[in-house]
This record gives C-alpha cells, structure tokens and sequence, in this order.
C-alpha cells in the first residue's frame, strides 16, 4: 500500500481548510523571500520610474489622509460626561492625531527627499521601500499593529477616524467597532467602570455576558443600557450558524467568516459553565502571539459549542479576530 507523501488535516481532528491555511502561509514565505532578494527593484534605470511612482502614491495618500480630529472641541462637548467612556475616547483621539501628524510629516519629507529638496535618510529609504512594494512602512506602525497592505489600510484608518468623529460629535454609537481603537481592552475596561459606577458596585464583581445578535446593524436602533454592541468581528476556524444559535464547521475555502453583532453585557461575576460552552479567544490581529508591547490577545469570549464538544474547537484553534 502506498501511503500519501502528507497527511490528511482530518488525521489531526483538523477542518480541510487548514491545509489550505498552511499552503497560503508556505506561499507568502516564499514570494517574501523572493522579493527581499530581487533588492526591490530591477536595476539599471529603474530608479527614475521607482521614484516616480512612490511620488504619485504619496500624493494620493496625502489627498486621502483624513484630517486631524479636534481633541479640544470634543472634550468641551462632552464635558459633563463624568463616565470612563469619555476618558477612553479622549485618549484614542490623542494617539490617532499623533499618527496622523508624524504619517503626514513622513510623506511631506519623503516628497521633498525624492524631488531633491533634503536628503533622503535611512528611515526614509525604508518608507520608500515599503511604499514602491505596497506596504505599511513599519514606523507608521506604532499605534496599533496591522497586517493590511498599503491599499487596504488606508480605508481602514479612515474608517477608525469616522468612528471616533461620530463618538465624539454625537456621542457613543449605537454599535461599536472593537477593532477600530488602538487599545481594545481599555474600552473593555471602560465599559466594565462604567456600569460598576452605575449599579455603584465593585468593578472587580462584574465579567462579561455575551448575547450573539439576531439582527444586523441597521435593525439595532439604539445603544444598550448597559455594555455595547460589538461588530465586525471575524471568526477563524469556524462559522456561526445562525440558525441554531451555535459555532459549525467553516465552508469548505472560507477561512474566515463573519461572526453576527455581540452584545457585551456586564453582569455580576458567576462560575464559568463549561457545559456545551467554549471559551472563545479574541485576538487584536491575525497574529495570535502579539508582541511582548502589544499583546494579540484581550478576553474570552462563550460562544456555543453545537454539535462538537468545546475540545474539538480547541484543537482546532478557532478564535475571534
């Protein structure tokens, strides 16, 4: 009998899909290492039409580039606002408007570097290096971690940018964007303080419930009374089946699926159930290890196990991103 040259994922209790996530990972390894030996650029006179184009993509992000938010005018609007949440917010907006500055110096100095106005230094080399391949420059990196190309990250900094200017010009939106802060376990936090100073008891005796939603956003018509509505989570390893309110097998080919509105609501500190429960992590970003300065990892999240025991989707590595 002649045996496969590897092993079926089903060997290990894994989804099909997992084979599909390893050949993906062996992949991008091997473009990477390929495109960090090309030196980024084809020789001879190439460097013309490199910073050419670098050029060009710096003026358009610089037309996209949202503007700062004015910290001053939302801490006078909301300056009655005594709650935890306010704090959170004004403290987002400080380290979003410090990113938008020093990415908006980078690209102004980069320009004046290529037409020749200064000298181009280390540092900005690597933003040019990074812009002509596509990438983030790791120095614009700083405020929160990302794995996003150049042309997706930037709709992605405007829509955390919208977040917070509906935050803080018309107050706490009905449904939040966990992912959109640069800090998501402050605003967990937040929301814990607040509700604690509510129901005047100790922060330490409340924990999280959390309610899978029905509906999408436009169903939701206002705010909860207590926690958030959280959207835009992504699962890994799993799908949620809407019809019997529990975790299921992924699609075959869709590594990620949608996970439906949750609401976090604090309650009073019980016992963990384990019975047909499994404690779901959720993670910052797709790399689970984080940083030693950035940890990926912010809570657990119960989600209903179905049909398969919460071992199974252990082993599996289902998570929340």
């Amino acid at each position: 009998r002649e045996w496969p040259l590897s092993e079926p994922p089903e060997a290990f209790g894994q989804h099909g899909n997992a084979e599909i996530s390893s050949a993906m990972v062996d992949t991008e390894n091997m473009c990477s290492t390929i495109i960090s030996l090309s030196g980024g650029s084809a020789g001879g006179g190439s460097g013309g039409n490199r910073d050419e184009q670098v050029f060009a993509t710096c003026q358009a992000l610089l037309e996209k580039l949202p503007e700062n938010i004015d910290w001053e005018e939302v801490r006078e609007r909301n300056e009655s606002d005594a709650s935890p949440l306010k704090v959170c917010l004004l403290q987002e907006i400080e380290r979003y408007n410090e990113l938008l500055t020093k990415t908006r110096a980078s690209i102004k100095l980069l320009m004046k570097g290529i037409q020749g106005f200064v000298v181009i230094s280390k540092d900005q080399e690597e933003v040019l290096t990074s812009l002509f391949a596509g990438q983030v420059p790791k120095s614009w990196l700083y405020a929160y971690p990302s794995l996003k190309p150049l042309s997706s990250w930037m709709p992605d900094l405007i829509d955390r940018i919208e977040q917070l200017n509906v935050w803080g010009f018309a107050g706490v939106p009905k449904v939040m964007w966990l992912g959109g802060v640069t800090y998501p376990t402050s605003l967990l936090t937040a929301l814990l303080q607040a509700s604690a100073r509510k129901n005047m008891v100790s922060v330490d005796t409340l924990s999280f419930d959390f309610v899978v939603q029905t509906m999408d956003e436009t169903g939701i018509t206002a705010m909860p009374k207590e926690g958030a509505y959280i959207k835009a989570m992504i699962l890994e390893g799993a799908k949620w089946d809407a019809n019997i309110g529990a975790l299921a097998d992924a699609d075959p080919m869709a590594l990620f699926n949608a996970m439906p509105i949750v609401h976090f609501k604090p309650v009073a500190r019980k016992k963990a159930t384990t019975d047909g429960i499994y404690q779901c992590p959720l993670y910052l970003y797709p790399i689970r290890t984080g940083t030693r300065e950035r940890p990926s990892f912010m809570t657990w999240v119960d989600l209903k196990a179905g049909q398969y025991s919460a071992d199974l989707w252990t082993k599996r590595g289902t998570a929340l991103l």
